[in-house]
């Protein structure tokens, strides 16, 4: 039900020129003005490849106690396709959501005996991207039953809860007015296919909590620390809305 709901949803709201056809949902990307697709198809253009190829280098560094770098266990990029797009998912050791750059932590400290890295570090940000990358093509495809149910149902209620002195929830965004007009900016479906992404307007590379903070932000509410909880349980209702999705990291957006 909750599919069909999703999909009824994106069947309703016309579809930006270009985009593939069908009632599925619409990647960000077709929402962006011109300029900025070209940015990002652009190998040589697109300045969120920077943190794909900083990313490869930092998954071959050895570190901490054990002197193993990402590699030695995991192998190459190939060994990793797939991984990213189904995060956030359950960690089986706490049985928590965890995200992926929460994930590159803690198997920096249970595995390579060093120190994580931490939210918002530069260096888990580039082997973010650079897993996310691996995937590119690939569809989004996240666990929302078992232990992730409860997390799952949190995101939804989140998504859909009005806050800040704007008043807003996500819903009245993405879903109610996705493909208007806002401060001369096409309104996307709010799909996180394509993060981190390179944003414009930062002039920086962003993991989707801080997407999510920005968001806060614009509706005057009060944003959540990078690794909260109940942004996990948000990413997790967020990436299920854009299930099937190719995964597009970096993608470049304003």
């Amino acid at each position: 039900a909750l599919a069909a709901a999703a999909a009824g949803a994106a069947a309703a709201q016309p579809r930006p020129e270009g985009a593939p056809p069908g009632e599925g949902p619409i990647s960000g990307y077709w929402f962006a003005a011109p300029e900025t697709r070209a940015v990002q198809d652009d190998p040589f253009s697109n300045p969120g490849l920077l943190h794909v190829e900083r990313g490869a280098m930092r998954w071959t560094e050895r570190a901490g106690g054990a002197g193993q770098s990402c590699a030695d266990c995991h192998g190459g990029g190939e060994a990793m396709r797939g991984v990213g797009a189904a995060y956030p998912r359950i960690d089986p050791e706490t049985g928590a959501l965890v995200n992926l750059g929460q994930r590159i932590d803690l198997c920096r400290a249970r595995r390579m005996d060093a120190a994580p890295f931490g939210p918002g570090s530069a260096a888990r940000l580039e082997l973010e991207t650079w897993l996310m990358a691996q995937s590119a093509g690939l569809p989004m495809n996240v666990e929302t039953g078992g232990a992730a149910a409860p997390y799952f149902e949190r995101g939804k209620a989140l998504y859909r809860r009005r806050a800040g002195q704007m008043d807003l929830a996500c819903a009245m965004c993405h879903d109610e007015r996705a493909g208007q007009l806002l401060r001369a900016e096409r309104i996307s479906q709010g799909h996180i296919s394509g993060f981190p992404a390179y944003m414009m307007r930062w002039g920086a590379t962003v993991g989707v909590h801080r997407r999510f903070q920005f968001c806060n932000e614009q509706a005057r509410a009060e944003p959540l620390p990078l690794d909260h909880p109940d942004y996990n349980a948000l990413q997790l209702y967020v990436a299920w809305r854009g299930a099937g999705l190719p995964v597009e990291t970096p993608a470049v957006r304003r």
